[in-house]
């Protein structure tokens, strides 16, 4: 007989799934053990998993589903009475019987296979039961323009983007509604996530993280608040030159980051123009956030929320423009008409020149070199218009500081180009 009919004969084939059930179960059954609310614990926990396996494996062999929902229902209602019967004022139950019930689900999709998913699911699970007063705290400082921040991003990503049709459209065959719109998404998704950080962190946490999430949200932005800061508090010129040059440090990240999504393909020739922009960037905010007194008070950063349905319809009209104007002149052109789109887009905005010199590269439009240039240029123009931006508001004081942070940021750009 060989082991595999010996361990088919004695059922060990299956340990494999009723050991990661037990670990579940004890992965879930130990975060309730600690609350004491809680009519269900490490065993409880551990043993209803096993059901949830067992029950999975009955219901398959005999060919009765019914076996796996009477399982379900059973333990739902076990646990609905035991709460019932002790009732608890500050704690009704519901979390414990959700987790209980999922225990259950998480040991019959082991059986079934999907192992790895049910993994993810119980560390995910285990998190928002361990940090309840945490998540509490978030939701309590979230003010009605967040929550209206979030549900817009939805309408944008969840509503609209689905029923726009996914084919080529308009002049050179390059309007995509469904590809312009998914770049909204994106963008607004980024400057989400910024605009959240900030307002969760908020100013408690230094010029650097200050800096990072305004980067993420808007580097504009942040550049221009922190222009004002340092023209009406002249104590605050050190600061205000740590938090806009590690902002637009922050914005190489994100391009690489979107690179990585849209067009994966050009990020091994693009990384060298941004790793050597973000190397150079970051030496200089290190050397300057050295020479910066740490008990320095941060002002506000108060940033427009970036998912609003008109700055979205706004990047998808510039976004548009672009890529159409970009395509025209490089075919009518060639490259010094690509070029020169991609230097007085970058002036205001970056991100719809990289989007579009990645979409046109995808379309086979863009050669990788002609592709990596104009991203190039862009970053480029970006940092004069910003510098223009520091020496407009800030005026000479802040304007000789910064000019140094971003030739080092330059530099380090062209030197990766160069290298490429």
């Amino acid at each position: 007989m060989t082991n595999g009919a010996i361990l088919s004969d004695i059922g060990l084939e299956f340990i494999q799934a009723f050991l990661l059930s037990l670990g579940i179960g004890m992965l879930l059954g130990l975060e309730r053990e600690r609350n004491p609310t809680a009519r269900a614990g490490l065993r409880t926990f551990t043993l209803v998993s096993l059901l949830g396996t067992v029950g999975a494996l009955l219901a398959e062999r005999t060919g009765s589903p019914w076996l796996l929902a009477a399982g379900l229902v059973v333990v739902g209602v076990m646990m609905i009475a035991a709460y019932l019967r002790q009732p608890d004022a500050s704690d009704p139950g519901t979390t414990s019987v959700v987790a209980l019930l999922l225990a259950f689900c998480y040991g019959a999709m082991i059986w079934y296979g999907y192992q790895t998913l049910v993994v993810m699911l119980a560390i995910l699970t285990t998190v928002l039961l361990y940090f309840k007063a945490e998540l509490r705290s978030v939701s309590q400082r979230l003010t009605r323009r967040d929550i209206t921040s979030v549900l817009q991003f939805g309408v944008l990503s969840l509503v609209i983007l689905p029923i726009l049709p996914d084919r080529n459209f308009g002049p050179y065959d390059t309007l995509n509604p469904y590809q312009v719109w998914w770049m909204v998404v994106l963008i607004s998704g980024l400057g989400l996530t910024g605009y959240a950080a900030l307002r969760l962190v908020g100013q408690r946490y230094g010029a650097p993280l200050l800096g990072i999430f305004g980067g993420l949200a808007s580097s504009t932005a942040t550049t221009l608040v922190f222009a004002r800061h340092a023209r009406d508090t002249a104590t605050l010129v050190r600061l205000c030159l740590v938090v806009i040059l590690t902002a637009n440090v922050v914005i190489l990240v994100r391009l690489a980051g979107v690179a990585a999504i849209v067009q994966p393909a050009l990020l091994p020739g693009l990384l060298p123009i941004l790793g050597g922009g973000l190397v150079a960037g970051a030496l200089f905010v290190a050397w300057a956030w050295f020479q910066l007194d740490k008990g320095e008070a941060l002002p506000e950063l108060e940033l427009r929320n970036p998912t609003e349905l008109g700055t979205a319809l706004t990047f998808a009209a510039i976004y548009a423009v672009v890529l159409v104007l970009s395509a025209a002149l490089s075919e009518r052109a060639g490259n010094l008409g690509l070029y020169a789109v991609a230097f007085v887009s970058g002036l205001t905005d970056v991100d719809a020149i990289v989007l579009s010199s990645l979409r046109l590269f995808g379309q086979g439009k863009l050669a990788a070199g002609e592709a990596n240039t104009a991203i190039l240029i862009a970053i480029l123009a970006n940092l004069l218009f910003k510098f223009g931006i520091v020496a407009g508001v800030a005026g000479r004081g802040l304007a000789l500081r910064i000019v140094a942070g971003f030739l080092a940021i330059a530099a380090g750009c062209l030197a990766g180009w160069l290298a490429a």
